[in-house]
């Protein structure tokens, strides 16, 4: 195909195969799956696409060079090599940031700053003006990316990772990446045909992806702008008609319930669907988990409770039990899905997992599991 290039999509542990799977339905090429990203091709229109599209995605990279080195001194002789007039213009300011999986390279600081002394002295080298770094909001990010001595140079074309959306501009206590809530959303299969339902909702965040995914509005509706804004090629009618296309929109017939115990919990998750324009959409209460007495009739249940790293274990154990209790009387005929990073409050849950997904949570090793509340007739109250 014309025009077409390699991309890499960075995602979470255990996001991989949601990730390709938007890929492949956006019309990426070549997609494969590694740890923690995708591969794939397309055009300067599907970078855009996975940029503005993508749910999943934490930031998409155009790799411009692969090379293998075993010390800082490889890396620096190796980006030497490169040609850098043909991917940073005169005057444009640069930054690039490492991410290292080695034995071999233990700094990634020390990566960056070679990395940095090579392009610089590139341009001394070749009598040309010195090109000025900026660590914040550069002209020109590039990547590079060491996996033992394999290293991939990219030109990072998100900047600020995608999981800042932009619509969360309130938050409690430890907020839920969009990108998890995204994912998490997304591998339940539910795609809005009946209601949501987060009874320990916090700042809102798997409310409002919810949404976006029911209505499938793209979450780059609400971001201010991009890296590849910023490249000479930027085509800025090609972008215009990817970003305005709201032909995909979808009613939602149904809504999302939130709940939580805590008031300011419930104002900011008010604060964040306003922001974003979906707080007719939902129906919020300030209510503990324990006095949740009524359900709606047809519905899908995903939260994300406490781990306990702000309780004592009583207090821990009281919230996971209560949450089992009341998905066994309340929430009859649902599915529930539920993360944690601990395994003694997800026992204290008391009912048999129909699945369970290991995901990451920050730095924190989660389980992600699926309880199909079987019973008769769904009770209303109780």
């Amino acid at each position: 195909m014309k025009n077409t290039f390699e991309m890499i999509a960075k995602t979470l542990y255990g996001l991989e195969g949601v990730l390709a799977k938007e890929l492949i339905e956006l019309g990426a090429n070549d997609v494969q799956i590694g740890r923690r990203m995708v591969s794939f091709s397309g055009d300067k229109a599907m970078l855009y696409k996975a940029n503005f599209h993508c749910r999943t995605a934490l930031r998409i990279l155009k790799p411009i060079a692969s090379f293998k080195a075993k010390n800082p001194d490889d890396i620096y002789e190796n980006l030497k090599k490169i040609n850098w007039k043909n991917h940073l213009p005169e005057k444009k300011t640069f930054a690039i940031d490492a991410v290292v999986h080695s034995n071999v390279f233990t700094h990634s600081k020390f990566v960056a700053y070679r990395a940095k002394d090579a392009i610089v002295d590139w341009f001394a080298e070749q009598e040309l003006a010195r090109p000025p770094v900026r660590v914040n909001n550069p002209d020109i990010q590039f990547h590079l990316h060491i996996s033992h001595t394999e290293c991939t140079l990219s030109l990072d074309s998100s900047g600020e990772s995608l999981h800042k959306r932009g619509y969360r501009i309130d938050e409690v206590d430890a907020p839920l990446s969009e990108v998890l809530a995204a994912g998490m959303i997304l591998l339940t299969g539910w795609r809005g045909e009946s209601n949501f339902v987060d009874p320990m909702c916090g700042s809102g965040t798997l409310l409002i992806e919810a949404l976006l995914i029911a209505l499938n509005i793209a979450p780059g509706v609400f971001r201010k702008e991009y890296a590849f804004e910023k490249w000479d090629d930027f085509d800025a009618g090609l972008f215009e008609l990817i970003s305005s296309d709201d032909l995909h929109e979808r009613a939602f017939a149904f809504k999302a319930y939130g709940s939580d115990s805590s008031p300011k919990a419930i104002q900011a998750t008010a604060k964040n669907a306003k922001n974003a324009g979906l707080f007719k959409y939902l129906d919020l209460k300030v209510l503990p988990v324990q006095q949740i007495t009524e359900a709606p009739e047809k519905g899908i249940l995903i939260t994300n409770p406490p781990y306990g790293e702000r309780l004592n274990p009583r207090d821990l154990e009281q919230i996971y039990s209560a949450l089992g209790e009341r998905l066994k009387h309340v929430f009859t005929g649902y599915d529930a899905w539920i993360i944690s990073s601990n395994p003694e409050g997800l026992h204290k849950i008391g009912l048999k997992p129909a699945k369970k997904i290991k995901l990451m949570n920050g730095s924190l090793d989660c389980e992600y599991r699926q309880y199909q509340i079987f019973g008769g007739k769904l009770k209303r109250k109780i």
